[in-house]
């Protein structure tokens, strides 16, 4: 951290990269919030819009006036109690420093293409908001990636330049040669490397001349390119897909003072974060001002609910979307919660149930949820997947974006997942949802997580089975007995068709690296495809 120290120091001794000016029209012409943030309405979308200098920019305009409050900008801390703080004023300053290494010693222009394979460090906000600053389009991927999955993104993206860590600069200087398009490589490090430069110097450089960063994007501009299934709060995790994003997808929590506000008023973690919390000795945990709880990324168990509003008081809103949308369903705060719903439509979302011909199915009935991107696309909602006019036009349907997810929305406009198109099961001419069965299985105390998938079946076609970790007090009993009695109970909780005539007990269930399960991998495995990894 010593280095970000002496950065800071140095702060004081450049001017900004702009002369501040008053906040632009659609800022100063509109309502504040109860924070004095200012506050947009559905019906004036300006034209033009750069987050760093639209949003960051303005704080640092309303620090420099004294008109904010002392909270920083940005507040790191990594599990050693290193901590870094910075204001608006030194976060602009920062970030206009990346923008001109991007442009002036990697020779990147807008739309140009920037891998970003770094952990949560501060310097993974530099870059980001140097590319906005800039028009570049970055692509952040998990550090978690090896030689062959950072190939693959870096030519599918024809990305100029990377920024990472001396941990994964091996594995890019070990497909380096097969990516013509890259030109330079930035490592993030104590230590130098050969043939890559070190981005901490060229930020840190006392001699870099700033020039104003006027960049204006167009909401229909490239902002961010994503491989795969993840946002900016996840890494890439199971799919493949190359896809680009408008840039206003980012969300200012990223940046700005409500992600690293204390006290903690809210908390948005995966399922998989609000168990590992159950599992742990609550009395040693405290959230003494925690108000409200979102999760989002897989279905939370009704016994996980339950258990969470036993031990803090509150319940967890579940949210919904998708790599390619952001956050389009949730339960807002104070609304009333439907355990196992995601929530109601997010504005400016407008999600409808249809058919495959894009027709609006009327309540509680099964189908695709789909988001009307027709005659307006609205902001967040994904440009186009990377060199695959094909899959693009597939996901068109009608008006709507087609998630290939399916679900039902009841009466009152509460929407309830089902499962991927691809999960649902069809035996005899049932369809039946992976969630559901598995939410029968979790009631049972022998369960500790499963995964329900299709199996083939000469006579039915398509069969459930379920791949089930046991819980440790289970782990000796009978396999042939214990797989009735969890028939038996799936049977006597939700319709007897539901249940798995197929249970097989697993150490682990194979999932992404942000937790969730690859019920893929376990089906192609049923039908001879491949071994989970």
């Amino acid at each position: 951290m010593q280095w970000l120290m002496r950065l800071r120091v140095l702060w004081g001794t450049h001017k900004s990269c702009h002369a501040f000016q008053p906040a632009p029209w659609h800022l100063r012409s509109q309502s504040v919030t109860a924070t004095g943030a200012p506050r947009w309405n559905d019906h004036d979308t300006p034209e033009k819009f750069n987050f760093a200098s639209d949003i960051v920019d303005y704080w640092t305009q309303m620090e420099k006036e004294g008109k904010r409050g002392p909270n920083p900008a940005l507040w790191w801390v990594n599990s050693q109690g290193d901590e870094v703080k910075w204001s608006f004023r030194e976060l602009t300053d920062f970030t206009c420093r990346a923008a001109n290494v991007f442009t002036q010693t990697c020779g990147l222009q807008q739309g140009d293409r920037l891998a970003l394979i770094l952990p949560r460090v501060p310097e993974w906000w530099l870059v980001t908001m140097g590319c906005i600053r800039t028009g570049i389009v970055f692509m952040p991927g998990t550090t978690q990636m090896k030689a062959k999955d950072i190939l693959y993104r870096l030519k599918e993206s024809n990305a100029k330049s990377i920024v990472t860590t001396d941990a994964l600069a091996p594995e890019v200087d070990s497909v380096a040669s097969q990516c013509p398009a890259l030109k330079t490589k930035l490592l993030v490090s104590d230590h130098s490397r050969e043939g890559w430069l070190d981005f901490r110097s060229l930020i840190n450089r006392k001699l870099l001349k700033l020039k104003p960063a006027d960049v204006l994007w167009c909401l229909s501009d490239p902002g961010w390119l994503l491989a795969g299934i993840g946002t900016l709060f996840e890494p890439w995790t199971a799919g493949s897909t190359v896809f680009i994003h408008h840039l206003p997808q980012f969300d200012p929590k990223v940046i700005v003072e409500t992600l690293f506000k204390y006290p903690i008023t809210q908390c948005f973690a995966a399922p998989s974060v609000f168990r590992m919390i159950l599992q742990q000795n609550f009395s040693s945990l405290r959230f003494p001002t925690l108000e409200h709880c979102s999760t989002a990324g897989e279905a939370v168990l009704p016994e996980e609910q339950e258990k969470w509003r036993e031990r803090t008081g509150l319940l967890l809103h579940q949210l919904y979307g998708q790599s390619e949308t952001g956050i389009t369903c949730g339960t807002a705060r104070g609304a009333q919660v439907k355990t196992g719903s995601m929530g109601k439509a997010i504005p400016p979302f407008d999600v409808q149930i249809i058919d495959d011909k894009g027709n609006i199915l009327p309540p509680n009935t099964e189908g695709n949820l789909g988001i009307r991107m027709k005659p307006t696309k609205p902001i967040g909602l994904f440009m186009l997947y990377e060199n695959d006019p094909v899959k693009t036009a597939k996901v068109e349907c009608g008006d709507f974006y087609n998630t290939g997810d399916k679900a039902t929305i009841d009466e009152e406009g509460y929407i309830w997942f089902l499962g991927r198109d691809d999960d649902i099961i069809n035996a005899s001419g049932y369809r039946i949802g992976p969630t559901e069965v598995e939410n029968a299985l979790a009631e049972h105390p022998a369960v500790a997580e499963s995964a329900v998938v299709s199996s083939p079946d000469p006579i039915r076609g398509q069969v459930v089975k379920a791949f089930v970790v046991l819980t440790p007090q289970f782990l000796s009993h009978d396999p042939d007995q214990l797989i009735k009695e969890l028939q038996e109970h799936v049977k006597s909780v939700t319709a007897p068709y539901k249940y798995p005539r197929k249970v097989e007990f697993v150490p682990e269930l194979p999932k992404t690296v942000t937790g969730k399960i690859k019920r893929s991998e376990l089906r192609e495995k049923e039908f001879g495809q491949k071994q989970p990894q």
